[in-house]
């Protein structure tokens, strides 16, 4: 290695330069929080000591070290990895090879999180045009040590080999697999400061491809391309510093790489940042609201110069398709015809979302648009929603055929929809403390709506059959969206947050012109979201008193038919996790059970019955079981068995129990569950008190 003394002592010495120099900006940053000083001067250190570590090791001159990936951007947070490519001549050595293998091990012994990979020119050329990752790895290089003419050969061998629109394309595909796998929300309750949309990752998406196309490598750059303006590029930054900053704290909070606002540090992290408790907020629900809106603000933007770029990358013909007298068709996208429109005419702020809806061939709104949205959104104000037009446009929104999940996520987006309606607003970015969300409550709210439009969706019966086809038949399903966007919304204030929503949502609909008989439907579903799945889930479905007492409270099919579909929307928009055939299958049996009592239908229940048992004996024939030897038992189940369950659960149930109908012990039996979702459990016992609870 080049080195006197013995290679533990050395180690040692060098691993104590490395903690103490990162416990002085430890300390530093502590003292003054400068997230940029910070960043720059780690990377400074690690610099400095890599180049003084090549040289004690005395490795090669036809050798070059090269700082890549984010450490070669100069931005090394505390516990991310230094990503290093040590680049070989033509003709390497066993020699070479072994004072490389040694300074690699060096690294790791002093505590260097190394990711490293040694390659020469052409087999960097060949990783390269095979992964666009790797590209965009070798495209923030930087120079450490060793022979600069090969650097600069390889600087050269970037500049051949990356085609610029390929790599916007490949890079856009990288951005949609990698929102994806945060179901396209930054409103997680435990987001990813760097990976989720809104995070760090989006912004450096730009970067990566404003650099490809000779653009620049950073902010001022693309305000001197004409692609931001000075104010824009300094908002970026704020919001940049803001999520680097939250990233350095999970850093030295964790003690690791950690990138995940988990719960576990969000109360730490808000105390280390002077956030403190007040009535109406929590301290962690101060510092998540404050990343919600950096995210909000950097999805913006990244929408905005990622299709600045594409125009950069594939110029077209930029001939406008007239639309209306204010918006026309360009690129693709609806672009509005003269900035000064939206704050000449208020209203074309709702109708921008309304023609996106009813013109499925666009694909979005221009760049233009969406900064003139984002200026103008306080137009939206106490004035703009006392309009009847406004109040128009709006329930023409819900009530188009197609595009209306999509059109009130957008509208959440750019921060229309929380000023429309005020009491949304308030729950934007507002934190659930339960088991079951994983998700803000106005995400959570559009989730809910999202899995209602599926039932409209003819490609997805397939999924929730009963639902598809009850949906398709009922006559107004505006009222059911109204249904989802309010019955949360009362969250976070004190009270009963179903009765305080059925208040606003009745206020709101009566504003709305709708008629009496809507507006008490949609807050009757908002004060009542709650009862089916707590009735489903927590009641005795065979007992015919509680099917007659939530018969009642349903009152018609009407509104036993919505707050079903509302129920099952909402259960499957808490989490992904959430939702299973048990719970499916409960809210149906409590459906028809329900809706049998409603149409006073004895006969119908024994017509479902015979059908049952019908389908049952069919199945045990397949196992030559003869009606005989069950028709015992199955007059000792009852009535409601034949209710509850399914023909292909009693043949189960039938085969398991025909030896032991008569016993007097506790038979069980188990199967995995036909839907694939878990374990089905049978248990087969005498009726006693308690007797759920001594099953558990």
């Amino acid at each position: 290695m080049g080195q006197a003394a013995e290679p533990d002592t050395f180690a040692k010495s060098w691993r104590l330069r490395l903690q103490s120099e990162q416990a002085a900006l430890k300390a530093e940053f502590d003292a003054h929080a400068d997230t940029s000083r910070l960043l720059k001067q780690h990377s400074r250190l690690v610099d400095v000591l890599l180049q003084d570590l090549w040289q004690a090791a005395g490795i090669s001159p036809q050798v070059c070290l090269i700082a890549v990936g984010g450490y070669g951007r100069g931005e090394l947070f505390p516990h991310s990895d230094v990503d290093l490519l040590i680049l070989l001549p033509e003709q390497s050595s066993d020699a070479i090879d072994r004072e490389i293998e040694a300074l690699i091990g060096l690294f790791w012994d002093i505590g260097l999180a190394v990711g490293h990979s040694v390659r020469n020119l052409k087999e960097c050329a060949e990783e390269a045009a095979k992964d666009a990752t790797v590209q965009t790895n070798l495209l923030e290089s930087r120079y450490l040590a060793g022979d600069k003419t090969l650097y600069r050969r390889f600087e050269q061998l970037l500049t051949d080999l990356i085609d610029p629109v390929e790599f916007f394309h490949a890079k856009m595909r990288e951005q949609q697999q990698r929102r994806a796998r945060f179901n396209d929300t930054a409103y997680n309750l435990e987001p990813n400061v760097k990976e989720s949309p809104g995070g760090l990752r989006d912004l450096q998406n730009v970067l990566w491809i404003s650099h490809s196309l000779g653009l620049g490598r950073d902010w001022a750059a693309l305000v001197k391309h004409g692609l931001i303006s000075p104010t824009e590029a300094r908002q970026i930054r704020r919001h940049e510093r803001h999520l680097q900053l939250l990233r350095i704290r999970l850093h030295y909070l964790a003690n690791r790489r950690e990138d995940r606002l988990i719960f576990d540090l969000q109360n730490d992290m808000a105390k280390a940042l002077g956030f403190i408790n007040t009535p109406r907020r929590r301290a962690s629900e101060q510092l998540m609201y404050g990343f919600y809106n950096s995210a909000k603000f950097i999805s913006l933007m990244n929408d905005i110069l990622l299709q600045l770029l594409e125009a950069r990358v594939r110029p077209e013909d930029c001939t406008a398709t007239p639309i209306n007298a204010r918006f026309e068709a360009r690129h693709g996208q609806l672009e509005i015809k003269s900035p000064a429109v939206l704050q000449r005419e208020p209203s074309s702020i709702l109708e921008s979302f309304l023609l996106l809806e009813q013109h499925q061939e666009l694909k979005g709104m221009s760049p233009n648009l969406l900064r003139t949205l984002h200026r103008v959104k306080n137009l939206v104000n106490r004035e703009f929603r006392q309009s009847s037009r406004n109040k128009a446009l709006f329930i023409r929104i819900l009530q188009q055929p197609v595009g209306v999940t999509h059109a009130l996520r957008l509208m959440n987006r750019y921060g229309i929809l929380g000023r429309y309606i005020p009491a949304f607003g308030r729950i934007v970015g507002q934190m659930q403390h339960d088991l079951f969300h994983v998700y803000t409550v106005d995400e959570h709210i559009l989730n809910v709506l999202r899995n209602l439009r599926r039932f409209a969706l003819s490609r997805f019966d397939h999924e929730f059959p009963l639902c598809s086809r009850l949906f398709s038949e009922f006559d107004a399903p505006h009222l059911l969206y109204l249904g989802a966007l309010f019955h949360d919304i009362a969250k976070g204030r004190d009270g009963d947050h179903s009765s305080l929503g059925a208040v606003d949502a009745r206020r709101f609909c009566r504003q709305h012109g709708l008629p009496k008989t809507d507006c008490e439907l949609v807050a009757w579903l908002v004060e009542s979201h709650l009862t089916m799945s707590r009735v489903a889930q927590k009641s005795d479905l065979s007992d015919p008193a509680v099917i007659e007492h939530f018969a009642q409270q349903m009152g018609d099919e009407r509104h036993l038919t919505a707050l079903y579909l509302l129920t099952v929307a909402d259960i499957r928009g808490t989490s992904p996790k959430v939702w299973n055939q048990w719970k499916a299958k409960l809210l149906e049996n409590l459906f028809f059970a329900a809706q049998r009592y409603l149409r006073g239908d004895a006969a119908d229940a024994e017509m479902e019955i015979k059908q049952r048992q019908a389908q049952a004996r069919e199945r045990l024939s397949y196992y030559g079981i003869n009606a005989d030897s069950y028709l015992g038992l199955w007059d000792k189940l009852g009535r409601q068995y034949f209710l509850r369950y399914e023909a292909q659960e009693i043949a189960w149930h039938t085969r398991m129990l025909i030896p032991h109908a008569e016993t007097r012990d506790v038979i069980v039996r188990a199967r995995l569950s036909p839907a694939g979702d878990g374990i089905q459990t049978m248990i087969y016992t005498g009726d006693r008190r308690d007797l759920f609870a001594h099953i558990c």
